[in-house]
């Protein structure tokens, strides 16, 4: 069985359990709760397993992957149906186009690692901080929203009336934006193909809320 180290509220592996889900894969799911609070043994033994301690990593047998986006084109390859790719060569690129936007030019930029450096080491307040951070998640929405509205196979959803990558990486950026009271009024495209995401079964099951380590954590905790 494939094992998924994850997080609750990590939006790169929230991403990976949607994927699993859509697939109907089965996995074991692995909590990194003791390196989120510094643990050094498990640190270390993590370390092993994905040198940037970061999640997801997804294990199958001896092969060890790790970044989301990695990880769903290895599932999407090794297990093609349902594909959560188009076909066609354009329509891929443009789902791969919106799957990067989201993980290479939002996540990057107010990832938790990040807020932390700003508060820790910069001296920033904490509005200071999720200034920075609503920024970013305004522009890379705002560029989203954009692409959306002109693109030719936006259906119910990004591509079509089937979930894609696309989906998988929209809705967790949707729920961090929405968990940090980010404004999503002026993204009525995205709000509405987010909608018909959260109620899709897959969608639902990887929700953070329902995961196992989800007790782990003070409700309080800024993860």
């Amino acid at each position: 069985m494939l094992e998924l180290y994850s997080y609750y509220r990590s939006t790169a592996s929230y991403r990976v359990r949607i994927a699993l889900e859509l697939k109907k894969i089965p996995y074991l799911y692995k909590s990194v709760a003791k390196l989120r609070k510094n643990d050094l043994e498990f640190t270390i033994d993590y370390s092993q397993i994905n040198p940037q301690k970061m999640v997801p990593t997804l294990i199958d047998g001896d092969a060890i992957i790790t970044q989301s986006l990695a990880i769903i084109e290895y599932l999407e390859e090794r297990y093609p149906q349902p594909a959560l790719l188009p076909s066609d060569v354009l329509a891929k690129a443009y789902v791969r186009q919106i799957a990067l936007l989201i993980a290479c030019d939002i996540h990057p930029l107010s990832v938790m690692r990040v807020r932390k450096f700003f508060t820790s080491t910069m001296g920033f307040s904490f509005s200071q901080k999720m200034s920075w951070y609503r920024h970013w998640v305004d522009e890379g929405l705002k560029a989203l929203e954009e692409i959306l509205s002109n693109s030719k196979f936006r259906g119910n959803f990004c591509y079509g009336d089937e979930p894609t990558i696309a989906d998988a990486f929209l809705a967790p950026q949707v729920y961090n934006a929405e968990r940090f009271q980010c404004s999503l009024s002026p993204y009525p495209i995205i709000r509405q193909i987010n909608e018909v995401c959260m109620n899709h079964p897959a969608f639902i099951a990887a929700q953070p809320h329902l995961q196992p380590d989800v007790s782990e954590y003070s409700p309080n905790d800024e993860y």
